[in-house]
């Protein structure tokens, strides 16, 4: 693994900032967070649904364990795996069972089942009108999966790590999984492609040599922090990260 990065280091409250990177503590605590598109979204550990505005969070009505927001919009799960899509300031439900959304992909959505299987649905269903959709099995198995404009990442059971190829709007189950070095506990793909995880130790990673020829990248950069994280999520320059507690923090790439 390389580590060429500036050691940000986040100890008793106070931030300290090296190089390239700054961080700030946002009010609040959650259990997860998502950000796409420019927005961010996420859940406590009450099922309680915000959006991070200005570096505040604002509830959004609804009652949810998983959010995501991207370029297909703002979707979730609730604790009985019913599946919404957030429309006209209010949650429109839609046929189906995941425990995982991902709405990152290009204006596609994918998830994981309560099963660890894995599904998508294409472009035009999510653009639909349509409650009741067909959603398109992937194949395979996976405890998380996530999607951007260059393709599908997941992760396992067992943290192994996936890359989905030839995954396209209206062909989202792609052709075939393809492993992917190191092991990670979650790992998200931000709208511009960039991909970043936590591993089961609460190490944060960010995956490097990214391009239109190479979307499987080349090297895991280790993020240096004197903390540990369970959710990390990226989109617009900004990384989010949520503390083992549920302490968010987000962090910018300085020039």
């Amino acid at each position: 693994m390389s580590f060429i990065l500036s050691l940000i280091l986040l100890c008793g409250g106070a931030i300290f900032v090296a190089a390239d990177l700054q961080c700030t503590q946002i009010p609040g605590n959650l259990n997860q967070i998502d950000a796409g598109a420019g927005q961010v979204y996420g859940v406590d550990n009450n099922g309680n649904v915000f959006s991070v505005v200005n570096n505040s969070l604002q509830q959004v009505p609804g009652q949810l364990i998983h959010v995501s927001v991207g370029p297909a919009g703002v979707w979730g799960v609730n604790s009985a795996n019913n599946i919404f899509k957030f429309q006209n300031n209010q949650w429109k439900s839609i046929t189906g069972l995941l425990n995982q959304v991902d709405a990152g992909g290009n204006i596609f959505l994918v998830g994981v089942g309560t099963d660890n299987s894995v599904y998508c649905l294409k472009q035009s269903c999510t653009t639909s009108k349509a409650s009741i959709v067909t959603f398109t099995t992937v194949g395979g198995r996976l405890k998380y999966y996530s999607c951007g404009p260059a393709g599908c990442w997941g992760v396992n059971n067992a943290n192994n790590i996936f890359f989905r190829q030839n995954v396209s709007p209206e062909a989202c189950q792609g052709s075939q999984w393809q492993q992917v070095d190191g092991r990670l506990l979650m790992v998200e793909v931000g709208t511009d492609g960039s991909v970043y995880g936590v591993n089961e130790v609460g190490n944060s990673f960010r995956r490097d040599g990214i391009t239109a020829s190479n979307p499987i990248g080349t090297v895991w950069t280790l993020l240096e922090f004197c903390a540990t994280f369970k959710h990390i999520t990226y989109d617009a320059g900004y990384i989010w990260l949520l503390s083992q507690a549920g302490d968010i923090y987000s962090c910018s790439y300085q020039n």
